[in-house]
């Protein structure tokens, strides 16, 4: 057991590096503090953008030091500076703080950090308090204290010999929200920012979708934490020569939160186990006026079967005034696999590392990159047609939702049922699963793989339609209407859109879930911008199931993008549980039975935004692209270390 931990805890650190990497992930050698490295020099070509100038310097400069805070916690941080910078050269920085170690002992400045030296800029990283070589606790995710010390690293950097005044700040999944959350300071020098495969809604969109517990996910994260944050492997400071100063830091993490015994005392939205905090004290949406009142320029990027990334990146891009230019994929999390179910060599990647310098170069050097034309844009990836589109609104231009009901013989229909009476009984298969490399557990490393879901869905309650009559856009939330009742007061109830293909095989597109327990669609306004159905998940608007009672269940599914092609069927398939992410509900007794009801009084439907094929064709997009290439096939079995984490 406790290897198993360990080597979770060493994947975390590992993976969480290589998801900042500009190209490939590379293991960074290891090298002597003070020793000089050679930066990462990027493509060979000059990538296609306005006002972009060769890499200037070739080797960078380390430093690790202690900054302490206003309340005496030492807040442990690397510096990686371009060598050879002239004297009275002054550069902008770039802040990614990270709760998975900065570095580990004698490790060199890796890719990305040596990536952006080389274009001169400064890179500072840093183990966020209670955490790495940083001493105090660490009482919640992105507690107070910790916004208030990103604060304070900007106030630092400024003051540096090397420092232009203008820093930016990036982050993957737990940096990225925090690369949010700093702009909550509202400090002058913060004028940019990248957030990357983050989360918005902390409640919604990774720990509790739909209300259901995220159970693997959070118990997984939660002991590779703690492995991380009681081992001595992390880099020192330079100064802590005999690694006193690393001991008593690692004595005072002793004290962190155990989020997993918190969160399964969680229920409702505003349950409160995390000390005197519920997860909204901490979610990202909690803070959006602070962050939309610092007007910091915002580059976000979400992934469409990166658990709810592509969801928060949407409604980061609707619900904040900032700047914006949102970016979503078909990746995992992290972003380096493309996890397109349609992936071939034709299909389009993004040149990661040039999107974030060129975003850097406009707002950390006022070099006009042309990244910026409008103010706000959203860019985004149509799997199966394998092209990126843009748009500057949601839901996007020529979209409107089309109704397909549950029908007889497990059909799909355009057509609403006629019948007075009619449902499908449904005993739900508690051994019903997704698979270990889904969308869920990506958050922890490795690719999104979803094989043909045929077999699998024979466990479930499908319905499927007639062959498509032509090429058929899905862009947008989709939104679905159950009429159930159950033998349980509670349950879980799991809806994925599939595409069936002329030979039968089954492939996953999206999916969206709901408890039971939180059906009742609230009539107050919610705290920001959504598209589907707002369930407040309070404890007020709780209602368990009335045993033989006709309840309706009304929510959406996570936002996609997907070109269906002529001749395939879409497919509903309805489950009661994932057994490889998600806690079981109820979590005992017999499997409950399911009737869902398909008649004229009660009909069960799905509606789809479905896109008019014109009203996008060939536009042209403010993105720097590149064909993935032939190695796309083998990409979706790449190591776990090659991949996104939190």
């Amino acid at each position: 057991m406790f290897r198993r931990f360990l080597t979770l805890a060493f994947s975390l650190l590992l993976v969480c590096a290589s998801a900042m990497l500009p190209d490939m992930a590379v293991r960074a050698q290891a090298a002597p503090q003070g020793q000089t490295h050679a930066a990462s020099q990027g493509d060979a070509a000059a990538p296609p953008y306005k006002g972009y100038t060769a890499p200037q310097y070739k080797e960078t400069v380390l430093q690790s030091l202690y900054l302490t805070m206003r309340d005496g916690v030492k807040i442990a941080v690397d510096v990686v500076l371009p060598k050879g910078l002239a004297p009275g050269a002054r550069i902008p920085a770039i802040v990614d703080q990270t709760r998975y170690w900065r570095a580990r002992k004698g490790q060199a400045p890796n890719s990305y950090q040596r990536f952006f030296a080389s274009y001169g800029y400064a890179v500072v990283w840093v183990d966020v308090r209670g955490t790495g070589a940083s001493t105090g606790s660490w009482p919640t995710p992105w507690s107070r204290e910790e916004i208030k010390d990103g604060g304070e690293v900007v106030e630092w950097i400024i003051h540096q010999s090397w420092s232009n005044g203008r820093v930016g700040a990036m982050g993957n999944s737990y940096g990225g929200n925090a690369a949010l959350l700093m702009s909550v300071t509202n400090h002058p020098a913060l004028k940019a920012i990248i957030p990357r495969h983050f989360e918005f809604d902390e409640y919604r969109d990774v720990p509790f979708p739909g209300g259901i517990f995220n159970d693997w996910m959070v118990r997984a994260w939660n002991e590779g934490n703690h492995q991380l944050d009681l081992n001595a492997g992390v880099r020192p400071v330079d100064a802590d020569g005999d690694e006193s100063l690393l001991a008593e830091a690692i004595k005072a993490h002793a004290q962190n939160i155990d989020l997993y015994s918190a969160a399964q005392q969680v229920t409702y939205r505003d349950d409160r186990p995390f000390g005197k905090s519920s997860i909204d004290d901490f979610s990202v949406h909690s803070f959006r006026e602070e962050i939309g009142k610092s007007q910091v320029a915002i580059n976000s990027w979400g992934g469409w079967l990166d658990a709810g990334t592509a969801d928060a990146a949407i409604k980061s891009f609707m619900t904040l005034k900032n700047p914006q230019r949102v970016i979503v994929g078909a990746w995992n999390h992290g972003g380096s696999q493309d996890a397109s179910p349609y992936l071939s060599s034709t299909s389009t990647g993004v040149r990661r590392q040039f999107e974030w310098l060129r975003f850097f170069d406009y707002y950390l050097k006022g070099i006009e990159t042309g990244v910026m034309p409008s103010g706000r844009t959203l860019l985004y990836y149509t799997m199966g047609e394998e092209k990126w589109k843009e748009t500057s609104t949601w839901p996007i231009s020529g979209s409107r939702m089309v109704r397909w009901y549950m029908t007889q013989d497990q059909a799909l229909s355009q057509s609403a049922p006629t019948a007075s009476s009619g449902s499908d009984l449904y005993t739900v298969d508690f051994e019903a699963t997704t698979g270990e490399k889904n969308r869920w557990r990506t958050q922890l490393g490795g690719p999104v793989v979803y094989p043909d879901r045929a077999a699998e869905d024979r466990r479930l309650l499908v319905y499927t339609s007639s062959p498509l009559t032509e090429d058929t856009e899905i862009t947008g939330y989709p939104v679905v209407n159950l009429r159930v009742s159950s033998t349980a007061s509670d349950g879980a109830f799991f809806v994925y859109l599939e595409d069936v293909d002329e030979s039968g095989r089954v492939t996953y597109l999206t999916e969206g879930q709901l408890r039971a327990l939180h059906r009742k669609v609230s009539p107050d306004k919610p705290p920001y911008w959504i598209e589907t159905p707002y369930h407040s998940f309070k404890r007020t608007d709780g209602a368990p199931l009335v045993a033989g009672e006709v309840a309706e269940l009304r929510f959406g599914l996570l936002p996609t993008s997907v070109l269906i092609r002529k001749g395939h069927r879409l497919r509903i398939a309805i489950a009661g549980h994932d057994k490889s992410t998600f806690q079981r509900i109820p979590m005992n007794g017999p499997p409950p039975v399911i009737t869902l009801e398909r008649n004229r009084r009660n009909a069960s439907f799905i509606e789809l935004p479905i896109i008019r094929r014109n009203s996008t064709k060939d536009a042209p997009v403010n993105l720097l692209t590149a064909p993935v290439g032939k190695s796309a096939a083998t990409a979706q079995a790449a190591p776990a270390v090659m991949k996104g984490l939190r």
